[in-house]
């Protein structure tokens, strides 16, 4: 059996960001074959050109994480209809300097919790619209837009909605199946 390292991004700096709780969920209900590592952000100044003939440490502490995964997961929230603004620095972060992108052929999936109706439906494609830029290849289905709530989810990550734990666990086979068509098919870009 052939195990794939996901980095995982959530767009919330928040400690107890419901996403971070999605995020658990996620990682309870994947197959064996995926080994997670979270890729932290809240620690990047803001991106700038500036930096890029002497990146800091932090930059490059992104840009290596990235590297050293096989597919990204980004969970996020929304924020005024869009992502937010400390995810789109990352995404600024790890694509620059220009010709080092570090989502060339990356594959990726997208998936957010909001306490709203729709989830997370914008910000996801936004964040779409950027990952397509960046060259990485998307899971576009199954999408997910989760309702976040205290009577489907715990704090540790354990879904207490059958529902929602068999779509959830769902979403992460057809995920473990878009990174093994995306490595099989394009090499990693170095």
């Amino acid at each position: 059996m052939t195990t794939y390292k996901v980095g995982y991004i959530i767009g919330s700096l928040a400690s107890q960001s419901i996403n971070r709780t999605l995020s658990k969920a996620l990682i309870r209900l994947a197959p064996p074959e995926l080994e997670f590592l979270e890729i932290p952000i809240k620690d990047l100044p803001l991106y700038s050109y500036d930096y890029d003939s002497d990146y800091p440490a932090e930059g490059k502490a992104l840009k290596a994480a990235i590297a050293a995964a096989d597919a990204i997961l980004f969970v996020t929230p929304e924020y005024n209809r869009s992502i937010p603004g400390a995810l789109k620095n990352a995404i600024d972060w790890a694509s620059r300097p220009w010709g080092e992108n570090s989502f060339t052929h990356k594959p990726s999936a997208v998936i957010g919790a909001s306490p709203g109706a729709i989830g997370t439906a914008v910000a996801q494609q936004s964040l779409r619209s950027v990952l397509s830029y960046c060259n990485s290849p998307q899971m576009n289905a199954p999408e997910a837009y989760i309702k976040f709530s205290p009577e489907i989810f715990r704090n540790d990550g354990t879904v207490i909605d059958a529902g929602t734990e068999e779509f959830l666990r769902g979403f992460m086979e057809e995920y473990r199946d878009h990174i093994v068509r995306v490595v099989t098919v394009l090499p990693p870009r170095t």
